[in-house]
């Protein structure tokens, strides 16, 4: 790979100034911080929308939502994925350079997003009933639309945000803005009466509070309105759509797995089928959040390495942080498989029929994490073509598979299809990114830590179900047993390094990467 010479965005995540030296630990930590109250809010959301519909208002609920992230990730055009990869690697000696880019990532999709919009609301009487199929669905339809061209503007906000600040300002948008206020404001809605309508309307307004804020946050350190110029040259979009297209359609797909199921489910099963796969969907993406935080925090520090032709560090950034995403998220996905029933009655009685659907999502997304994130190995090196090519395979299998199995088997069959999908996606990526980075993605650490957790969930909640069955009272009991094993661990010192190197590596501090990682590091050419 061609070596990259550059100069990082000031105050960009990976690049501690002051204020990030100040606190190390605890700010190396937020991102992990924030997923975890982004899933609790989360799941508090999924709580508020089922008990507040049911089955089938909260499956017309969830296909609404899915109507809005599928036509989001479509009108992006892969733009956000474009500005975590572009603005690390811009020169901004004159302070101007790096806002150039702001008008080629922002401007065409905002023109995609206001032609979706205004084509889907016109189009909403004759979209619901195949959509959502109820009085209320051409109102719930034209709302979703609507607010497209405002939830891709703050998409986009959000990546040049996560580029030009520390990780904390992304945090409290992304983590802590977005999901405190929508379950808030959803239940304000259910408890004043508010139809199906009223609830996605509350569920969408938090979005435009994100975008000023993002506006105010991203405008400062890119001198917007203070001597910075927003004319990109022609090469500015030529660099730029040459690497965002490709990621178009994956981007679209990323986002779009779940809600397409359900979407798929609430036409082929209907609006009851989908609304028990979109509770059985919201658990598993929740089990996501701890990658998703790893991700967001070392996206730029990838960029960085792999531009500056230093795959060996980029490869053990990976190693890394995949090991302590594996220890964070299989827990939380072997305890889905074992006790789904019990997370699904605290959604309401109607919610249990999605308990297969649960333990075999549970089971694909072990895979999922397992090989840790190597789409953003993939995008940050530039290679989105192979990125599209693996989601394009997983997108196929869901979708030929969902077509046969749903009509008959419902949420178990959309589950079914989506879990060979992730399968198959992620096998493809893992191999496609090896190819590219050509250093080991597995190492010993990353195989001791998956044996250890399954052994200690395992005897977990082993413990559980024979204590209490896999009802609430098992549960809680492998939860406990769960909670004493990890103060015990936190006693051993190497456990506690190994901790701290994770948090600083978290920070973009590529000390932290082990010694062992791979040949000395390569001088810029």
């Amino acid at each position: 790979m061609t070596a990259v010479t550059h100069r990082p965005v000031p105050g960009a995540a990976g690049e501690p100034d002051g204020a990030e030296h100040r606190g190390s630990a605890r700010s190396g930590a937020i991102g992990l911080i924030g997923a975890a109250t982004s899933g609790l809010f989360g799941f508090v959301l999924a709580v508020v929308i089922t008990r507040g519909y049911g089955t089938t208002g909260s499956g017309m609920f969830f296909a609404a939502i899915g109507v809005v992230t599928v036509a989001t990730a479509v009108c992006t055009l892969g733009a956000e994925t474009g500005l975590m990869w572009a603005l690390p690697r811009r020169r901004v000696g004159d302070r101007t350079d790096a806002a150039r880019v702001l008008p080629v990532a922002l401007l065409p999709p905002f023109a995609v997003a206001v032609a979706v919009a205004v084509a889907g609301v016109l189009a909403a009487d004759s979209l619901a009933p195949r959509v959502l199929g109820t009085a209320a669905g051409p109102s719930l339809l034209a709302v979703s639309f609507a607010a497209v061209p405002v939830v891709v503007i703050l998409t986009l906000l959000l990546a040049a945000l996560r580029c030009v600040r520390p990780i904390r300002a992304y945090v409290s948008v992304q983590f802590f803005l977005l999901p405190v206020a929508r379950p808030v404001l959803v239940g304000a809605a259910v408890l004043v009466g508010g139809g199906l309508v009223a609830g996605v309307t509350a569920w969408l307004l938090p979005a435009a509070l994100a975008l000023l804020v993002c506006l105010a946050l991203v405008a400062g350190p890119l001198h917007i309105g203070h001597g910075a110029g927003l004319r990109p040259e022609r090469r500015d979009w030529s660099t730029f759509w040459r690497f965002a297209l490709p990621r178009a359609a994956s981007a679209a797909i990323d986002a779009g797995n779940l809600w397409v199921g359900v979407l798929l489910t609430s036409t082929l099963a209907g609006a009851n089928e989908a609304g028990v796969f979109g509770a059985v969907g919201r658990y598993v993406l929740a089990g996501q959040l701890a990658m998703q935080g790893l991700r967001v925090a070392v996206s730029p520090q990838l960029s960085r390495l792999l531009g500056e032709g230093r795959p060996h560090l980029a490869a053990a950034v990976h190693r890394q942080l995949t090991t302590w995403g594996l220890v964070l998220s299989w827990p939380v996905y072997l305890l889905l498989a074992v006790f789904g029933l019990a997370f699904l009655e605290l959604f309401g009685p109607g919610f249990t029929a999605g308990t297969t659907a649960m333990t075999i999502l549970a089971l694909a997304m072990l895979v999922n994490t397992g090989v840790g994130n190597v789409q953003s190995l993939l995008l940050m090196g530039g290679r989105s073509g192979l990125h599209l090519a693996a989601t394009l395979a997983g997108l196929l299998v869901t979708i030929s598979l969902g077509l046969v199995l749903i009509p008959g088997h419902g949420a178990t069959g959309a589950a079914l299809a989506w879990a060979a999908g992730i399968v198959t996606e992620n096998l493809t990526a893992v191999t496609c990114a090896w190819f590219v980075v050509r250093h080991p993605l597995v190492d010993g650490a990353m195989v001791r830590a998956a044996v250890v957790t399954v052994t200690g969930v395992g005897a977990a909640a082993g413990v559980g179900v024979l204590v209490g069955g896999r009802g609430i009272t098992g549960l809680l009991g492998a939860v406990a047993g769960l909670v004493v094993g990890c103060v015990v661990l936190l006693t051993v010192p190497r456990v506690r390094q190994a901790i701290r190197a994770t948090v600083r590596q978290i920070r973009g501090r590529e000390a932290a990467v082990p010694a062992t990682a791979g040949p000395p590091e390569q001088k810029d050419r």
